[in-house]
């Protein structure tokens, strides 16, 4: 009984026994492979002794964690120093940066124009394909076989150098591909007797995906039909897409090999279908490449066919006068489309206002047109101007009337006769208006709508029986701002350097070391990239004694000290003798001197110059393109602007110390190509008369002969201090007119001036 009990027991029991003893021997057999332990040296330690607390020294516990009891296993620890090798770093990779965002991002321009044209049309229907589509499309290149010397202004023309109508096809597509095909998705080629509507072909490629291979005019069949498919009609024009060009551009050369053709379209066409498989089409996803064939004499205004009305493209124009007659066709009809649209949209606010919250009042007037400005404080209420049809009363110079001319003038004639028009097109045939006079005006400048006015005239009424009566209406218009547009231009850099010329004359001589010190700091001790050139100009007199008595010794001395303080800075200067200082006669000196791509700024000596406007100067001066004529802050008389106050250090940019200078032009930036090229063309007036050198100035030379944008605007980097200038009276009548103004409104200002008036009045009656 008690040998099954115990048998009972140990079947329970047993189980858990074993568990332990099996702990026990484990635990053991791990210590004895432990105290084995390895040293850096390679040594083994058989010893093993134990310590108080009977751990192991020198044995590492088995979770390899040490406890904070283990301070003599941490004494004897020792570090292994491993040696620093320093990373060979290899040499960094160049990032390219685009000089474009567009370029970077992989963007591109929609539509390319191609234009086909020969050395016996490109001056006539060459020179109208241009001025009909060039401003309503970006990019537009006229492809030519021959080399003219002569090529017609704002064109853009690549010759080839060979008149073979094959050759010229395959070096047109060459060149696109190698210049023009990672920039724009769409490439429309059309022959120059071929009126292209430029907004409708534009519209096309918009609604057209970039990725899709697409050849796209008027289908032909080949000639003798012996070749399958249909090849785009060159009269008409045709697109091609860029992903099927650049499908197309390794077997170019096979092409011109291997294809034998007598018309350019047709073995373009046959290239396309033979190794692209893609015939040409008039329709893809529902949009039409419309075309109308144009008979012989025919007159635009008399074709009433839809097909013609429709038509992207117009084929064949005999001569520039017919073009120019489908242009206007086409674009009254392309207008009249606008007007009908913007009417059909004023209509349909209307409709909507009606069940807004606040009604009609929803509804802003003009319809369409942005809400006027709120200002949120007295300080942005706009100021209404008041005017008659010969003055206004708010004037620049801040007098209170002054005459309306130029701009201005025609701004107001424009507005009432836009009122007359608009008040009988509402009254006809029951009533016509006449106009008798304004008897009031007011305008506005609103920045987020345009311009407002506000007139009151004076109208004779006529009605239908002939009777009439005079009557006052007051009519509110506005002039709403139009489309901004971004007008593309060439790419130009801070890093040009800048050749500055400083006329200096024996009565420029007391401001040259006030200019040199101010330079000093702004370009010298900055480095920056500017080289700065006096001209010293003699009178005969003076050019006789310059060995005995040299008028500008002072200058030169000047010169040479800061050459000698600034030692990585020199200052050249140029001796002119002259009885006439002429800017035109100074620059073709400088001129010579200097290579082709050289930027010059022209100046005086009372101009204090900084890099804030140099860079400036480089910015908008653009070789072959724009030159520079900025308006600079003119400071007045200290001791009118100051009167009776402590002349001040620095001028500061305000009301009251000066006036930006409108009527100087004497500050100038441009090439010297720009120059070269501009004095070239003067040749012929210059030897009819030769006084034309002395009469005019480098402004007016640039305006009169260069075709260049000659681009004007203030600015407020670019100060003068008051200098009395001594006006030349055999320059034109204009110029010597400009510079006695910019003496007289270079004192100071209207009020300024009258106070001191009235001082010395005040002083005179007692």
């Amino acid at each position: 009984m008690r040998f099954s009990v115990f048998i009972s027991v140990l079947r329970s029991v047993g189980p858990v026994v074993i568990g332990i003893s099996l702990g026990f021997t484990l635990s053991l057999l791990s210590v004895n492979w432990t105290e084995e332990a390895c040293y850096a040296d390679g040594t083994e330690v058989e010893d093993v002794t134990v310590g108080q607390d009977g751990l192991l020294k020198g044995a590492r516990k088995p979770n390899s964690i040490s406890t904070v009891n283990d301070v003599e296993s941490e004494e004897d620890f020792e570090p292994r120093i491993v040696p620093y090798k320093q990373v060979q770093q290899s040499a960094p990779k160049k990032v390219f940066r685009a000089k474009y965002i567009s370029t970077e991002l992989g963007m591109r321009e929609r539509l390319f124009v191609g234009v086909l044209t020969s050395k016996n049309t490109i001056n006539t229907l060459g020179v109208a394909v241009n001025r009909t589509i060039s401003h309503h499309l970006d990019t537009v290149v006229f492809f030519t076989g021959s080399r003219n010397r002569k090529v017609p202004h704002g064109m853009f023309v690549v010759s080839h150098g060979d008149e073979r109508l094959i050759w010229n096809m395959f070096q047109t597509i060459r060149y696109i591909l190698d210049h023009y095909i990672n920039e724009y998705d769409w490439f429309y080629f059309v022959q120059d007797d071929a009126y292209t509507e430029a907004d409708r072909i534009r519209t096309l490629v918009e609604h057209l995906s970039m990725d899709r291979e697409l050849y796209m005019g008027s289908p032909e069949e080949f000639i003798g039909g012996e070749m399958e498919g249909k090849y785009c009609y060159g009269g008409f024009g045709y697109i091609l897409s860029r992903s099927l060009l650049l499908r197309l551009q390794p077997f170019l050369e096979n092409c011109r090999n291997d294809i034998l053709s007598a018309r350019p379209d047709e073995w373009l066409g046959r290239c396309i279908i033979d190794y692209t498989s893609m015939n040409c089409v008039s329709e893809y996803e529902g949009l039409q490449y419309h075309h109308y064939e144009l008979g012989k004499n025919s007159d635009p205004n008399k074709e009433q066919s839809e097909q013609f009305k429709r038509a992207l493209t117009v084929h064949p124009v005999s001569d520039p006068e017919q073009m120019y007659r489908l242009h206007r066709y086409f674009t009254e009809i392309e207008l009249q489309k606008t007007y009908d649209e913007i009417a059909k949209l004023q209509a349909e606010i209307k409709n909507v206002s009606v069940v807004a919250f606040e009604g009609n009042r929803s509804a802003q007037w003009p319809v369409g047109i942005n809400p006027p400005f709120e200002p949120k404080s007295r300080f942005e209420v706009l100021k209404w101007e008041y005017f008659t049809e010969e003055e206004i009363y708010s004037c620049i110079d801040g007098s209170p009337k002054c005459e309306l001319h130029g701009i201005d003038r025609m701004d107001v004639a424009d507005v009432i006769d836009t009122a007359i028009r608009e008040l009988n097109k509402r009254y006809m045939p029951v009533l016509h208006m006449k106009k008798q006079q304004l008897i009031n005006g007011y305008r506005r400048f609103d920045p987020i709508r345009g311009m407002e006015y506000t007139l009151d005239l004076q109208l004779e009424v006529v009605n239908q029986k002939g009777h009439s009566r005079s009557i006052t209406k007051r009519v509110h218009l506005v002039r709403p701002l139009s489309r901004i547009e971004i007008i593309p231009m060439p790419y130009v850099t801070e890093a040009t350097r800048v050749h500055i010329i400083i006329p200096l004359t024996l009565q420029d001589r007391d401001y040259v070391n006030h200019f040199l010190e101010v330079f000093a700091s702004n370009a010298f001790e900055t480095s920056e990239n500017a080289i700065l050139t006096f001209l010293f100009i003699y009178d005969p007199v003076e050019a006789q004694q310059v060995n005995q008595n040299d008028i500008f010794a002072s200058v030169k001395s000047q010169i040479n000290v800061y050459e000698r303080k600034y030692p990585t800075v020199k200052i050249p200067w140029i001796s002119v003798k002259t009885e006439a200082p002429s800017q035109i006669k100074f620059m073709d000196i400088i001129s010579k001197k200097h290579p082709v791509d050289t930027l010059f700024f022209l100046a005086k000596i009372s101009t204090n110059i900084n890099s804030e406007f140099l860079n400036r100067c480089r910015m908008n001066s653009i070789n072959n393109w724009q030159v520079f004529f900025p308006i600079h802050f003119q400071e007045y008389n200290l001791d009118v602007s100051y009167h009776n106050q402590p002349h001040p250090a620095k001028v500061d940019l305000v009301k009251d110390a000066g006036q930006f200078d409108r009527q100087s032009f004497e500050e100038a930036c441009f090439y010297n190509a720009d120059y070269m090229t501009t004095r070239t063309r003067m040749v012929a007036d210059v030897q009819e008369n030769e006084e034309i050198l002395e009469s005019l100035d480098i402004y007016d030379m640039f305006v009169k002969y260069s075709g260049l944008h000659v681009f004007r605007a203030v600015e407020p980097a670019l100060h003068q201090q008051y200098h009395y200038q001594t006006c030349n009276p055999r320059l034109s009548e204009e110029i010597y007119h400009r510079c006695v103004q910019s003496n007289l409104e270079g004192l100071g200002s209207r009020s300024q001036l009258a106070m001191l008036l009235f001082e010395q009045e005040q002083g005179n009656s007692t």
